[in-house]
């Protein structure tokens, strides 16, 4: 499902993911850890949900 995404993403909106890219880039360590933290704690509840 995840490569489903990110395929649909790459397809659709090339210069998008390069922009995100250099954004994350641009980022101290510390923002990306939380960042990621806070995205696999979303994707954990939101499979919770749909398990329920």
């Amino acid at each position: 499902m995840v490569l489903v995404i990110e395929g649909l993403v790459y397809a659709l909106a090339p210069s998008l993911v390069e922009r995100l890219l250099e954004a994350m880039r641009e980022m101290p360590p510390e923002a990306r850890r939380t960042l990621g933290l806070v995205t696999l704690v979303t994707g954990v509840t939101l499979l919770w949900i749909a398990k329920a």
